[in-house]
């Protein structure tokens, strides 16, 4: 009978803990590198160490270009305290678009161009623009939005994450 119990109290132990590892909802940013509009390089690796709102748009996306000057009014915001922007272009997107709208909004983060769609492919086959993900000082996805965020909710994930160690 105490077998019975042990056993029985290992396997509620291990549901508990899988239920706890599967809500937390926190994946591993997949392994990808950016290449950025000025021609330098950037991986997932790099994204470590703060946290980092990675958001694929495109110019033609008339809800990514209102959405915009929101994520740029959060990336100046937060980029003091350990928070970055990247901004990814779709594959789809003419490179001159992309460099002219950056250029001509003064976009205060850095952009990508995703030339092949392999950097939209890893991030979970990216469709839809605009899709966002913010990503944890570890290098985990933690949230993901498709369409324009609810910016109010945004800011306070993103003050929880920065306050983590």
């Amino acid at each position: 009978m105490k077998k019975v119990l042990y056993v029985a109290a290992f396997a509620a132990a291990l549901a508990v803990g899988a239920g706890v590892y599967l809500s937390s909802g926190a994946t591993a940013a997949p392994a990808s590198t950016f290449v950025l509009l000025d021609g330098s390089k950037r991986s997932t690796e790099d994204l470590k160490g703060q946290v980092t709102l990675v958001n694929f748009w495109a110019t033609s996306c008339v809800t990514c270009v209102a959405e915009m000057p929101q994520i740029a009014a959060t990336h100046e915001k937060y980029k003091g305290r350990g928070y970055d922007t990247l901004a990814v272009a779709m594959s789809y997107d003419p490179p001159s678009y992309v460099v002219n709208f950056a250029q001509s909004r003064k976009l205060p983060f850095s952009v990508a161009i995703d030339n092949t769609g392999a950097v939209a492919q890893a991030w979970g086959d990216v469709k839809l623009t605009p899709t966002t993900y913010l990503v944890n000082k570890r290098g985990e996805i933690v949230k993901r939005y498709v369409g324009e965020p609810d910016f109010a909710e945004l800011h306070r994930l993103i003050e929880k994450l920065l306050a983590e160690a």
